[in-house]
């Protein structure tokens, strides 16, 4: 079977700054843009049949830089919807909320737009994704790249695992790294996770 490459995103402002970011549209810091850069190479040596992406610009130039051009767009790639906590930090929320877990605990409801996910909710995205790409990855036509979001490729790669999505808390994801998922006696692994070489 071939593998499933999971990409975060490079650095962005907001992404440095450890606020919560979704549907805001930030653009790559410099820093961001050289970390997509240096996934080039990482991504060259590979045979990558299928690419998807965010819709969100800082998941596409990322793509763009580390040399997979025109992924196909996936809206079920966006990031975590943050209703209330868009742009806010973890240590800002626990002002008011002391002990609040992302992954256990969802977040504050937002506007009527954009108006949050539970944990549950965005595992179902992912396993939408997942039900996607499947019959691409049993083919074995080449690996199957998305480049997406931290809280959304962690909850993913439980789901890939059989765990519930709130053990996507278990694997922390830097800007510009990537993971991968296989398979080990035909059961999901992970054989790489937060690199930046392979």
């Amino acid at each position: 079977m071939s593998e499933l490459l999971l990409i975060r995103h490079g650095e962005t402002e907001w992404s440095r700054d450890g606020r919560h970011t979704s549907w805001t549209d930030l653009p790559l810091t410099a820093d961001g843009e050289e970390q997509a850069r240096a996934l080039r190479p990482v991504l060259s040596g590979r045979k990558i049949g299928q690419v998807y992406a965010s819709p969100m610009a800082r998941a596409l130039r990322t793509a763009e830089l580390a040399g997979l051009p025109s992924p196909q767009i996936l809206d079920d790639l966006r990031e975590w919807d943050y209703g209330g906590d868009e742009g806010v930090t973890t240590a800002e929320i626990h002002r008011s909320r002391p002990g609040w877990y992302l992954f256990s605990d969802g977040v504050a409801p937002g506007p009527a737009d954009h108006p949050g996910e539970t944990p549950e909710e965005v595992g179902a995205r992912a396993d939408r994704v997942l039900a996607r790409i499947a019959p691409h990855l049993e083919a074995e036509e080449g690996d199957v790249a998305l480049v997406a979001h931290a809280h959304f490729l962690r909850v993913l790669t439980a789901r890939r695992l059989g765990l519930p999505a709130a053990a996507g808390g278990l694997f922390t994801f830097g800007t510009g790294a990537v993971g991968v998922l296989g398979t080990e006696h035909n059961r999901p692994a992970v054989i790489a996770w937060n690199a930046r070489s392979l």
